[in-house]
């Protein structure tokens, strides 16, 4: 993301701010990190020699979420308790939330002695390890009311369905590598964890965030003395420590320069529209009705190397919540709307 660009969507945020709330205080720049505990509830997750994943997991997202905040983080909670929550509406949180990074935290298992922490970013599994963990972790649907509806017939099981969950990630991909190998040699030069590295894979969980997005795959229950470090109040305190070392790096190299000055309404609403992003891709498909389920009048914007497909063109956000409503109805369950102006995105709503 260049910093023009970066500029211009901080800019809009702020100004939203501005509208909506009488605290003039609301313009203060602000780093949220949604922080995800995987599993819950009726979901335990993976259960090797006993422990227990999604109570480690929820115990390690609580500590980091303490740690970022006693340092000025905005930090939100896909779950602060023992509930089962769908994978879709954890991305949903995040997205309401216009979070600036999303990590999901979760534990792994394997058939033989592995152990060490990895991080992993959507994307196609490189090979059938990654594949197998991809597949663990989006076994969650199983547990979800409605779930052949929810994700449009995707299928854990099968490696191809892997293919359609990295269309709408692909522009936050850079960022989230970086936010990934920053966790990931945390992991490695201050608690020198075995580095098993940053890796992509197709977990659903991240293929709805629109923003950058890291899995942290924090060791090995199947392994006893993993099982025993993660299960334990110190492991537990390091990892979470790590964590927020590495999400704070990221922070001051990316966002320390986020600053905003007064704002001219008149200046900031020429040209201004609202319109509903369906897809993104970095291939160019043909604007014909065929290739967007029937829907017409879909327009393309590039960004770096990232098309983005565009439905409706409104002045306010009432009219464009209407053309939500429309692009929804031909199937694009995961579109938003966006703040458009000059060509170029400013923002997500």
């Amino acid at each position: 993301m260049n910093s023009l660009r970066l500029f211009y969507i901080i800019f809009f945020q702020f100004y939203f701010f501005f509208s909506f709330c009488q605290d003039s205080s609301a313009l203060n720049s602000e780093f949220t990190v949604v922080i995800d505990a995987g599993h819950g509830g009726k979901d335990p997750g993976n259960t090797g020699n006993g422990f227990i994943e999604k109570d480690i997991a929820l115990k390690i997202s609580l500590s980091l979420g303490r740690l970022l905040e006693n340092n000025g983080v905005n930090v939100i909670y896909t779950r602060k308790k023992d509930v089962f929550v769908d994978l879709f509406k954890r991305a949903n949180i995040a997205n309401q939330s216009d979070a600036q990074l999303f990590i999901s935290i979760h534990c792994d298992s394997h058939t033989s002695q592995a152990y060490g922490a990895g991080t992993f970013v959507l994307g196609l599994h490189a090979n059938q390890r990654n594949f197998e963990i991809a597949k663990k972790e989006n076994s969650v649907i199983f547990f979800e009311d409605n779930y052949e509806n929810t994700y449009e017939g995707f299928d854990p099981n099968n490696p191809e369905s892997v293919i359609g969950l990295t269309l709408m990630q692909e522009e936050y991909l850079d960022q989230s590598i970086i936010a990934a190998s920053y966790i990931q040699n945390s992991f490695v030069e201050r608690l020198r964890r075995k580095n098993r590295n940053v890796k992509q894979a197709g977990f659903i969980v991240l293929k709805y965030t629109y923003m950058p997005s890291v899995l942290v795959e924090t060791g090995f229950l199947t392994n006893k003395n993993e099982g025993l470090y993660l299960n334990s109040k110190k492991g537990q305190t390091e990892m979470a420590n790590a964590i927020s070392l590495a999400v704070l790096k990221y922070k001051n190299d990316f966002f320390k320069n986020l600053s905003t000055s007064s704002i001219i309404k008149k200046d900031l609403n020429k040209g201004l529209s609202y319109r509903v992003q369906i897809a993104a891709s970095n291939k160019l498909l043909d604007l014909k009705p065929y290739n967007f389920n029937g829907l017409k009048s879909v327009e393309v914007v590039k960004e770096g190397s990232v098309y983005k497909y565009l439905y409706g063109k409104h002045k306010t956000l009432k009219d464009a919540n209407e053309s939500l409503i429309i692009a929804k109805k031909y199937g694009f369950k995961t579109s938003f709307i966006i703040t458009y102006q000059n060509n170029r995105i400013l923002s997500v709503n």
